[in-house]
């Protein structure tokens, strides 16, 4: 359990890694990405930008997992100052859970009042396929029951309240704009709205562990996303997040299907500019009176 000498420190961390990323950059950003596995080429359609290496950001934890650069990119997409994480953070990887989530606090002191979450994830509705996209309702926090929360702790103020509701947790305009934008585009075909469930990782699920998870309704599975949601929302912004369907969880005990890291990033690669695309045309969207509702 945090003290609250740790939880002031770890506001004035993100308050120092925020400034200091401030003094450095041409643009503030209102719009913060987060890159998921094999979909980090968002981040190659931002205008004018600005690299920063996890390694070179004071505070700034570092990303170990292959197919994320690790590194943040600040500039313009779509005429919209933002600022994009290639690479994100796990549980996985060792760090507490608090680190893991500093980058939607410093997101939060520069200036970002709109998150959006990408993540490859497995399919555990039978009626998904491998490449759809699903759009985030509602997730299940299964660290979370444990009494692992990026919250727990001494709360913050200056940060959000002790108690936030999460039953809002995913922006319900920012979904509806993520629908219209995919008709549009015609990606009806492909695109879904479901439940995510975030587990430790990074040992894939069970056959009994997916049974389970499909049982309690859960639509994809995940190792991230969840965490940088409460965080994000505790702190005011607002989240959109999508998964890409990767691989189809393995449900039957008779299956030869094993899923793998390879199959996750050779499908981001295979659906990415039409991610890149989704997005950047909401971010084309997003007009100021709905950054600021």
């Amino acid at each position: 359990m945090l003290s609250l000498s740790e939880i002031v420190s770890g506001y004035e961390e993100c308050r120092t890694t925020a400034d200091w990323l401030l003094s450095s950059i041409q643009v503030r950003p209102t719009v913060g990405i987060v890159c998921g596995s094999g979909l980090g080429g968002l981040a190659e359609m931002i205008k004018d930008p600005q690299v920063f290496k996890y390694c070179d950001i004071p505070n700034f934890p570092r990303s170990t997992v292959h197919g994320h650069a690790g590194q943040l990119v600040f500039g313009t997409l779509k005429g919209k100052p933002c600022v994009c994480m290639q690479g994100r953070f796990h549980l996985y990887e060792g760090y507490s859970i608090q680190k893991i989530t500093l980058p939607m606090r410093v997101f939060k002191l520069m200036g970002v009042e709109t998150i959006i979450l990408t993540n490859a994830a497995g399919g555990l509705n039978q009626d998904y396929k491998v490449g759809d996209v699903m759009i985030l309702k509602d997730h299940i926090n299964m660290p979370g029951f444990a009494g692992i929360n990026p919250l727990a702790g001494p709360n913050d103020d200056r940060f959000g309240v002790r108690f936030p509701c999460m039953s809002d947790a995913y922006d319900r305009e920012l979904r509806q704009l993520a629908r219209d934008v995919a008709s549009e585009l015609g990606y009806d075909n492909f695109l879904r709205e479901g439940v995510y469930c975030v587990l430790g990782g990074p040992s894939f699920e069970t056959i009994a562990e997916c049974r389970m998870l499909h049982s309690l309704g859960a639509d994809a599975v995940g190792m991230s996303t969840v965490h940088e949601t409460i965080v994000a929302h505790h702190a005011g912004m607002r989240v959109f997040a999508l998964s890409l369907i990767t691989n189809r969880s393995v449900m039957d005990y008779d299956s030869q299907e094993k899923a793998n890291h390879e199959e996750v990033l050779e499908t981001g690669r295979q659906r990415a500019q039409q991610l890149e695309k989704l997005v950047s045309t909401m971010v084309a969207r997003l007009d100021e009176r709905l950054l600021n509702m």
